[in-house]
């Protein structure tokens, strides 16, 4: 089973255009979830959205981030998951009154799914938004596939106390015209057999034999996954200094000190008068580097 504990499995359907993942977060969901003491139905919401972060950011290469958001005009009001090309993953939900109960329709009403890759070194972003449909996440980033990258794609999401899991199953553009319909419909048929506690439980290698020991599929080597949180005090120094000197000193004066928190890991900096006094007194130190003039 332990290849299976915060490990992302990539595998191909040989001779075929189908791809897939699997994916088990064990200390990485722990973590998580530690941040914030969340009503159930938010938790399971929020693993759910864990567990499909990495399966989508799988699909993809890149060395910046991507991010999953979701915002509505239910109980949910805003829910984001990060992830970065190192595999690490971080996330949080900001929720209104009682949500036990509710069905994720109600949870997540006049919704929309924003999907932003942003893929590091001055290259541009990429947005995708599709309205929230379906009756759960794995049906809502199904539509967003569908509408957004016209590549059919099915996801299977489980969540427990211990362990956030995801299948997903896609078609890449096919390369031939061989490709048909008949073998995509086949492995989805197969991938829909799966049930939550497989998915939580079972080792990747014998869950892939379990589910499609008829076809010939290639598995990958493992990606290792972790929470971890992008915030220091230096880049929260950044932010107090673009404040502006007069903004942070009646901060200052009315509090005694600056306080910043980080919703996503629950750190907490403190920056008092010698501290602000300090960030534009660098400031001012700051020597930029010489123009090179040609």
């Amino acid at each position: 089973m332990n290849d299976l504990r915060d490990h992302l499995h990539r595998f191909l359907f040989n001779h075929s255009n189908v791809r897939g993942e699997l994916v088990r977060l064990d200390e990485t969901w722990q973590a998580l979830r530690a941040r914030q003491d969340y009503p159930p139905a938010v938790r399971e919401l929020l693993g759910q959205a864990a567990a499909a972060t990495a399966l989508l950011a799988a699909t993809i290469k890149f060395d910046g981030s991507l991010i999953l958001q979701i915002h509505s005009e239910g109980p949910v009001r805003l829910l984001v998951v990060e992830c970065s090309g190192k595999h690490t993953l971080r996330g949080l939900v900001r929720w209104n009154g009682e949500v036990q109960g509710l069905s994720f329709a109600d949870l997540l009403a006049n919704g929309r799914l924003v999907m932003t890759i942003d893929p590091g070194a001055s290259m541009d972003r990429y947005q995708g938004i599709v309205s929230i449909e379906g009756a759960s996440l794995a049906e809502c980033l199904q539509h967003y596939f569908d509408q957004s990258e016209q590549l059919p794609t099915r996801l299977w999401l489980a969540v427990d106390d211990q362990s956030v899991a995801g299948l997903l199953i896609q078609e890449m553009p096919a390369v031939s015209a061989s490709a048909d319909a008949e073998t995509w419909n086949r492995i989805a048929t197969l991938a829909a057999t799966i049930s939550d506690e497989e998915l939580l439980r079972v080792e990747a290698h014998q869950l892939l034999h379990r589910l499609f020991n008829e076809e010939q599929v290639t598995v990958f080597e493992p990606q290792c996954w972790q929470f971890s949180c992008r915030c220091a005090r230096e880049r929260v120094a950044v932010m107090l200094e673009g404040l502006g000197r007069d903004e942070l000193e009646a901060i200052l004066r009315e509090e005694g000190a600056v306080k910043i928190d980080c919703e996503y890991c629950n750190e907490t900096y403190h920056f008092d008068a010698v501290d602000v006094e300090q960030l534009f007194r660098d400031a001012l130190n700051y020597d930029p580097p010489l123009e090179v003039q040609h």
